[in-house]
């Protein structure tokens, strides 16, 4: 079974869908030259091919995700999956709960933006929500890897295009809502509406527990709809919720708190640093207790948890101030990863700076861009404006869209297009106590112009620009260590 053409092989059956901007039922022709014995397709123009099983469906998507549940042997229903959706948190909260979950001895799957956890088995992420097709698939190799948990980060664009569709989740997390994706969704209500369909259940029933942001005015939107829908809600925040952090200690070796929670509290440390990660942290933990963690199994998880890859990841070449590679990628994360920043070098005096290097993505939401701009410049002491995934866009011209923020904010800023060159020159311009800050890539491994992908790592850019300024790379560490937003599918 296939849904992309260009993987079919003799014999399979191949699901035509339509597309935001492609009609899967074009390829048919192709699918059926590659061997296709038969098809299903959503679009009331296709006309059967001769000799071939046809079958007409209103929605393609939700017969793909109908057809490879059976295929696969309905894995979903042999697991118990916990969906984690929201703009910014999802990577980090879905590994935390899923190293608490290992830390009770379950057997564990993970399936996210930067990876795919089958078990033991670490395999290369396509997309943060896989497609229905593969997303079965990774689910039956998890039950036959004898995994019994399933952590999934749920994107909006998954919810939309149902590739979750039939689905079900025993517990949701919602970890807050800003602007983002407004190139897929129409407006801010429908992105909001599509991630709210998790907690309604996707052509399955609602969860059976809701976990959400109690200080997120979205996730305080979500409780009287959750509750009416049937299920259990669980809330958490920083100073209110049933899972709250208190006697709350920052600083450059992470989190320390007390975590007070309906079931009695514990005291957790972290190595993710920075208030924002105490919210990751509530979250991951209530859901593992509505999975039946104990308090101390939440304890172990989140002190165990060492990295989360491009995540506050630091780069070390003995250099006297520190460099960061994070995926924020949004205003909300921007602001987020400087307040980090800012609490990282709140002990170095007086003259310790922020600096940061940033872009945003061509071919997506235009309206994001000034906003990114001045959260970069209202939370950094130096800007570098920079070229991030600019695709078939003008980098200058993305770079002209960001720069109204950017000089809104008042920041001290200079602009180079020339992301390898950007890097570099904020590495230059440190001094010590200082912290830069490469935003935008995180984990990522390629920069997408429209010539193509090329590779590109922001930890290796900025592990050569140390070099190259004179530094000596440390190869007793591996320079990384976990925190602030993540992102969706960019």
């Amino acid at each position: 079974m296939q849904y992309d053409s260009r993987r079919v092989e003799a014999g399979d059956l191949f699901v035509a869908m339509r597309g935001a901007s492609v009609d899967g039922s074009s390829f048919v022709a192709d699918a059926v030259s590659r061997g296709a014995v038969a098809v299903i397709s959503d679009s009331a123009e296709s006309v059967p091919h001769p000799g071939i099983a046809w079958a007409h469906v209103a929605h393609g998507r939700r017969a793909l995700a109908a057809v490879s549940a059976n295929f696969f042997g309905r894995p979903a229903a042999m697991l118990k999956i916990t969906g984690v959706t929201g703009t910014n948190g999802k990577t980090t909260t879905a590994f935390l709960l899923e190293s608490v979950l290992a830390a009770t001895g379950r057997g564990t799957a993970l399936f996210g933006t930067i990876e795919y956890h089958v078990g033991a088995e670490v395999l290369p992420a396509i997309h943060t929500t896989p497609e229905s097709l593969d997303l079965n698939r990774l689910l039956h190799l998890s039950v036959r890897a004898r995994v019994s948990e399933a952590v999934m980060e749920v994107s909006s664009h998954a919810l939309a295009q149902q590739r979750v569709f039939g689905l079900p989740f025993d517990v949701a997390v919602f970890t807050n809502l800003s602007q983002d994706h407004l190139d897929f969704h129409q407006n801010f209500d429908e992105y909001f509406a599509a991630k709210r369909a998790l907690f309604a259940g996707v052509g399955s029933d609602p969860p059976r527990v809701s976990v959400l942001n109690a200080d997120d005015q979205h996730g305080a939107r979500l409780v009287p709809f959750c509750l009416s829908q049937g299920s259990e809600v669980v809330t958490f925040g920083v100073e209110r919720g049933d899972f709250r952090a208190e006697q709350v200690q920052t600083g450059r070796k992470g989190v320390a708190f007390h975590l007070a929670t309906p079931q009695g509290g514990v005291q957790v440390h972290s190595s993710l640093a920075g208030r924002v990660n105490l919210y990751n942290i509530l979250g991951a933990a209530a859901a593992a207790t509505a999975r039946g963690c104990p308090l101390q199994a939440i304890q172990r998880g989140v002190e165990r948890l060492a990295l989360v890859p491009g995540r506050f990841e630091q780069v070390e070449c003995g250099q006297p101030f520190a460099v960061v590679v994070d995926y924020a990628h949004t205003d909300d994360a921007l602001r987020n990863l400087t307040s980090v920043a800012r609490e990282f070098v709140a002990g170095n005096g007086k003259s310790a700076r922020v600096i940061t290097v940033f872009g945003c993505g061509g071919d997506r939401d235009r309206s994001k861009r000034p906003l990114m701009g001045e959260a970069a410049g209202r939370g950094s002491d130096f800007v570098v404006l920079s070229s991030d995934n600019p695709r078939r866009e003008d980098p200058l011209a993305i770079m002209n869209d960001a720069l109204v923020g950017v000089q809104k904010s008042g920041v001290r800023y200079t602009t180079e297009p020339d992301r390898r060159k950007a890097i570099a020159l904020a590495i230059t311009e440190a001094r010590r106590g200082d912290i830069v800050l490469i935003a935008g890539k995180g984990h990522e491994k390629v920069q997408i112009t429209a010539a193509g992908s090329s590779p590109f790592d922001d930890v290796a850019e900025a592990r050569a620009a140390l070099t190259a300024a004179g530094f000596t790379p440390d190869e007793g560490k591996t320079g990384a260590r976990p925190v602030a937003a993540a992102g969706g599918e960019r």
